[in-house]
């Protein structure tokens, strides 16, 4: 094979030598996911230039992230040996959340300007600095456990990555303690919208803000179930059930981190955000162009 002659590369042998992965990666799952994201890269981008809601590009970034981890695990289904690829795509697909989670954070912020700061416990600014610190810190330790871990189980013999293994995990249940805040934070600015609406304060949510207060559950939901995966996965070791075997990885965390990023392809910020100009002249309202199905039917 053609690959074997690279620097540092060696095609798959089930009777010898270092296999990283503790299995074969195969080229199919890595060929479709690296068309899948870049699709949803193309489609983002051109989501965010056309409504000129740059800050949407977060998601472009996260899906770009994933390509890239995903064009390392491509890239090992011809190297399985390849501590450069391995390394390519367990440090880019520890980082991609980060991304998607940052988003969610500005898109509380910006729905706790359109309906009053006294909506939310903490301002809306607040959002943005406190929990992309908090995922900061959370791929700051990841990162490093990772390098750790991964330099152990690469050296011949292997050494004992158990610490490096337990500074992952460490930074990923601080990542799911945070956002476990954000959730309760969200909740609490839902609970005081609808009392608005119920005091007459406000006209309520709108159905496109609905779409994206769903869509950003699900985003949620999808990077929680993944971070619980990741967890229980590095529980049990480099070496573990989970972690030697592909489908639980590509189930787990490449599907829904698709998913995740994919859904605001469908329900796009630019599209049921007021712009910030709007909001500072104070032409958008609640649900402005779009009155929720209540209000109208009390207008009846």
């Amino acid at each position: 094979m053609v690959v074997a002659k690279l620097t540092g590369c060696h095609p798959y042998d089930p009777n010898g030598g270092l296999n990283l992965y503790g299995y074969h990666p195969h080229l199919a799952p890595g060929a479709a996911f690296c068309t899948l994201f870049f699709l949803s890269i193309i489609v983002h981008t051109g989501q965010a230039w056309y409504k000129k809601r740059w800050w949407c590009l977060v998601f472009s970034i996260g899906a770009l992230t994933e390509l890239i981890g995903w064009a390392g695990r491509t890239w090992s289904a011809q190297c399985p040996h390849n501590l450069n690829a391995f390394l390519m795509q367990i440090t880019t697909l520890i980082m991609a959340p980060t991304f998607f989670t940052a988003g969610l954070y500005i898109i509380l912020g910006r729905l706790i300007t359109v309906f009053g700061a006294h909506t939310s416990p903490i301002s809306a600014q607040m959002y943005l600095w406190i929990f992309c610190t908090c995922d900061l810190i959370s791929l700051v330790v990841q990162a490093i456990g990772g390098g750790m871990a991964s330099i152990a189980v690469s050296k011949t013999p292997p050494e004992k990555s158990e610490t490096g293994t337990h500074i992952m995990v460490a930074g990923i249940v601080f990542q799911m303690f945070s956002i476990c805040v954000f959730i309760l934070f969200s909740l609490i600015w839902f609970h005081r919208v609808q009392q608005d609406r119920r005091n007459g304060r406000s006209k309520g949510l709108s159905r496109k803000i609905w779409a994206l207060i769903m869509a950003s559950a699900f985003c949620t939901l999808m990077i929680y179930i993944r971070s619980i995966y990741r967890t229980v996965e590095l529980m049990q070791g480099w070496t573990g059930y989970l972690i030697t075997h592909e489908p639980y990885f590509i189930g787990l965390d490449a599907v829904l981190m698709l998913l995740a990023v994919t859904v605001f392809n469908f329900v796009h910020p630019g599209w049921t955000l007021p712009t910030m100009k709007e909001m500072e002249s104070g032409q958008a309202t609640p649900a402005a162009g779009d009155q929720d199905v209540e209000m109208k039917a009390s207008s009846d």
